[in-house]
């Protein structure tokens, strides 16, 4: 019935919801550790037509705009192959995959497909996100469109989006974060690409993460703005490498006052002990901010890094708190808290 409560789960429906996909909706909804508030909105998405919705898109367009509680669409195992956008009215959204390995998201745009002119890329991605307080979990975004151009699995333009258990799949510019101080928060998170395959201007935790390199390139390529204190901040993660890949840069300036922070990362042999490029921009070697503290693996040479990136004290390590960075949201799943 529209607009029926279940009373013992909190839980309001606005679709009609059979009782035989109820069950994984009511499990996310006594166990999710993520948002701990009450879920008002929700529907189940199934590629096989035993759901409310055979796609996501569909889903996701027939959610109400701004709404006062967060909305949950459970999503079934199975592949999905849409690009999917979160429009800017589409916020506190959630998606949430049955399971990480087996609940895919695949579109295969690139650069010359697009054929948009200089600003291809930002057309390209398989899934989108602009609206805020947004979170993602258990599901793989993949841009399946090869490494020979300019292709995005992911894009994030939301401010408060929260990633956890999500397989990011690409190979040049897999994932794009932009939104000048915006917050995203990536946990328990693989993300492989080849080339600059984690950009943008956006300021993002990434924590217990494994970060893959299919190439002899670079992995990052932040573009933060002047003025903004935190970039892109790793800490905990494991970078990890193809077979054959032995020569990778941390990062490089996409744009002059690029940050970005490696914090008790295990880093492997494919990191080449300078650690950094200037994106042949000797000028930007004053502004960027590229630093580490406590890495391990034969990828952390501090003793070998560029004399213009930086070795942080514990003191100044401690400053980069995921807390610290993107505020109380992100531990306490509170709106309220920003």
């Amino acid at each position: 019935m529209r607009g029926e409560m279940l009373k013992n789960y909190g839980i309001i429906h606005y679709r009609p919801v059979k009782m035989k996909n109820l069950f994984p909706i009511l499990l996310l909804a006594l166990t999710s550790p993520a948002w701990p508030e009450q879920i008002d909105y929700h529907s189940v998405v199934a590629a096989d037509g035993s759901g409310d919705f055979t796609g996501i898109q569909e889903a996701i367009d027939s959610s109400k705009a701004f709404p006062g509680k967060r909305i949950t669409l459970f999503i079934k195992s199975g592949v999905y192959r849409e690009k999917v956008k979160v429009h800017e009215w589409n916020t506190s959204l959630s998606l949430v995959g049955e399971n990480r390995g087996r609940t895919i998201i695949v579109y295969n745009d690139h650069f010359r497909k697009i054929g948009r002119g200089g600003n291809s890329t930002f057309h390209t991605a398989t899934v989108q996100v602009d609206g805020d307080d947004f979170s993602m979990e258990n599901l793989t975004v993949k841009n399946s469109a090869g490494p020979s151009d300019q292709a995005v699995a992911l894009a994030v333009n939301a401010d408060r989006a929260y990633f956890d258990n999500v397989n990011v799949i690409g190979n040049q510019d897999s994932l794009y974060l932009t939104g000048a101080g915006k917050r995203k928060y990536f946990k328990n998170c693989y993300i492989e690409g080849t080339t600059d395959f984690i950009f943008g201007r956006a300021t993002a935790v990434f924590e217990n993460c494994r970060i893959h390199s299919k190439a002899d390139s670079y992995i990052t390529a932040a573009s933060t703005p002047e003025g903004i204190e935190y970039g892109f901040v790793f800490i905990g993660c494991r970078l990890t490498a193809d077979e054959g890949i032995n020569n990778v840069y941390l990062g490089r300036p996409w744009r002059p006052f690029a940050r970005t922070v490696f914090i008790h990362t295990e880093m492997d042999a494919h990191i080449r002990p300078e650690g950094w490029h200037n994106w042949s921009k000797p000028e930007a070697e004053k502004s960027v901010f590229y630093a580490e503290y406590g890495n391990t693996g034969k990828g952390a040479n501090p003793a070998k890094r560029v004399g213009w990136s930086r070795q942080l004290s514990k003191r100044q390590a401690n400053r980069y708190r995921p807390d610290r960075i993107l505020g109380k949201w992100i531990f306490s799943g509170k709106q309220d808290e920003r």
